[in-house]
């Protein structure tokens, strides 16, 4: 064998080592996801492990109680991608963490609500303890309620508790009252009494939404996973947009959703109904990812800053919202 035919043949086999571990290191992309318990159409998928299928990564998937502590773990480079409320996006990106939003899971209507015991007008929330997950949506949603209203924030006891806690300081007759989500608002409501819904704050000025978003850095290393991602989203919310009434209390959808947030199974139905879900195709128009996004994220910054929630809010939001996720994944078919 001459010289030549040996260079050949070694370098030959370093190209198809070095295409081994090429193949070896994409088959091994891991993915960490942080997900909150909330009813919605996405939960399915992740049920049925549709996500790693299409994604091609390994995903772990990590429970949150709360949009603030979720941020945190994006900040700490624990999670890749996240779920967060507006609110909690809102204060990420006035500190400029480097992310982006990646698709808007709902538009928050009747799923988050204030419940109270023994209060029947909100100059009775004046010395009542009221609970609420800080710098979420519910937050906010409480404090505009309460400026809607003019009740001083000052004269009302607003206690810093996670879902779970809320909960069980309900039940110990903790709390006179609380600002949460389904399904732990679905418990509340048995035994209280709704005094405002976010869709009545959206009325007052105060939409609030759902989101996931991505830390720019997994965006950019690994850009096909994340659309693979969002057109998992986006197909699920279609199905659940294209026949509501199919994914009814006995279905394997409602199973599914009940299994991994904890809600009734029978709740799950009503609960869904609590959220107003976009399609993929309506992700990138002026109303969401191509302009609204945008807008309310700056509009609840101000709100945030005028709270002293935030130190400070930033001129331009646009770089916080994308749709080039959206976009691609209309275009994706698996």
């Amino acid at each position: 064998m001459t010289t030549t035919r040996r260079t050949l043949l070694a370098a030959t086999a370093a190209l198809a080592l070095t295409a081994s571990f090429a193949t070896a290191f994409a088959e091994e992309v891991t993915l960490n996801i942080g997900y909150q318990p909330i009813v919605e159409p996405s939960r399915v998928p992740q049920a049925e492990g549709t996500y790693e299928k299409v994604t091609g990564a390994k995903i772990n998937w990590q429970k949150f109680d709360g949009g603030a502590d979720v941020i945190a773990a994006i900040a700490s480079g624990s999670l890749d991608i996240g779920y967060v409320g507006s609110s909690p996006l809102a204060a990420a990106s006035s500190r400029e963490l480097p992310i982006e939003t990646i698709f808007v899971v709902g538009l928050i209507s009747e799923a988050e609500a204030l419940a109270v015991k023994s209060i029947e007008k909100p100059e009775d929330l004046a010395g009542k303890k009221i609970a609420t997950p800080f710098v979420s949506t519910a937050h906010y949603s409480l404090l505009t309620a309460l400026k809607h209203w003019k009740v001083d924030p000052k004269s009302v006891e607003i206690l810093n508790l996670r879902p779970p806690e809320i909960a069980a300081a309900w039940e110990r007759g903790d709390i006179d009252g609380a600002y949460v989500w389904d399904p732990v608002l679905a418990q509340l409501k048995k035994s209280g009494t709704v005094l405002a819904t976010s869709a009545d704050v959206a009325e007052w000025g105060g939409p609030t939404f759902d989101a996931w978003i991505v830390s720019k850095k997994f965006a950019e290393a690994h850009p096909d996973v994340v659309t693979a991602f969002v057109k998992v989203t986006g197909d699920a919310t279609a199905a659940y947009r294209a026949d509501p009434e199919a994914w009814n209390a006995t279905s394997p959808e409602a199973e599914k959703i009940a299994r991994l947030t904890g809600a009734k199974q029978d709740e799950v139905p009503a609960l869904l109904k609590g959220y107003i879900f976009p399609t993929l195709e309506e992700q990138a128009g002026e109303a969401l990812l191509g302009g609204g996004t945008v807008k309310a994220v700056a509009d609840t910054s101000a709100f945030l800053l005028e709270q002293g929630k935030i130190p400070a809010a930033l001129s331009d939001y646009t770089p916080y919202v994308s749709t080039r996720w959206v976009t691609d994944a209309t275009k994706l078919a698996y």
